[in-house]
């Protein structure tokens, strides 16, 4: 039995797309730069950041960078501008606020 080829892209038909839904590899999500999609866009403030970690802890898309234990800002290049992090950021810090692109 042989296995069916998927392609993707403008030259391939509608038959030899995959049907939606199904993934083929996992991971395969930081392939795909989805921060255009966003309206908005989380603006960091270092200097007001607590470390808390509850913006990188809640983050559905990885987007909080954090080395050695700390924030250091977003990757707006898969950040979708869900504002997650910024209703997670303690209202003492606010060091996470939603801006309009």
């Amino acid at each position: 039995m042989s296995e069916k080829v998927y392609k993707t892209g403008p030259d391939a038909s509608w038959e030899e797309l995959p049907k939606a839904g199904i993934i083929y590899e996992a991971g395969n999500s930081k392939e795909f730069k989805t921060g255009d999609w966003r309206v908005e866009k989380p603006e960091y403030h270092a200097d007001r950041c607590i470390q808390c970690l509850f913006c990188w802890a809640y983050c559905p898309e990885s987007a909080i960078i954090v080395k050695d234990g700390k924030v250091v800002g977003i990757d707006y290049d898969h950040c979708k501008g869900c504002g997650i992090c910024a209703v997670e950021c303690p209202d003492r810090a606010k060091a996470i606020q939603m801006v309009t692109e």
